[in-house]
C-alpha cells in the first residue's frame, strides 16, 4: 500500500507530494506523522489481503449466480456468510 493512498485515507483533502518517502506538505495541510501513516499503510494491506481472499473463494459472479439458480438464495448466502467468517475485516 503507498503511502499517498495511506495518507489519503487518512486526511481526503490533503495535499502534498512525496518524493524518496519524504513528504512535503502544501497549502496549509497539517502534517500526519509517520507512525499514523505506518499504521495506515498496514490496515489497509490488511484489508486488501480480506478482500482478496474473499473474491478468491466467492468465484466469479457467473458461478454465484449458476449455484443461486441451482441451489437457492438461502444456500449462497450461507456460503457467502461463512467466507465472511472466515476472512473477517
Amino acid at each position: 500500500m503507498t503511502i499517498q493512498k495511506a495518507i489519503l485515507k487518512i486526511n481526503p483533502n490533503a495535499e502534498f507530494t512525496t518524493r524518496d518517502n519524504e513528504i512535503e506538505w502544501h497549502n496549509g495541510t497539517t502534517p500526519i506523522s509517520k507512525e499514523l501513516i505506518l499504521a495506515k499503510q498496514a490496515e489497509l494491506q490488511a484489508l486488501e489481503y480480506v478482500y482478496e481472499n474473499r473474491r478468491n473463494e466467492y468465484g466469479s459472479v457467473v458461478s454465484q449466480l449458476d449455484e443461486i439458480y441451482h441451489n437457492g438464495i438461502d444456500s449462497w448466502k450461507a456460503r457467502i456468510q461463512s467466507i465472511k467468517t472466515k476472512y473477517p475485516k
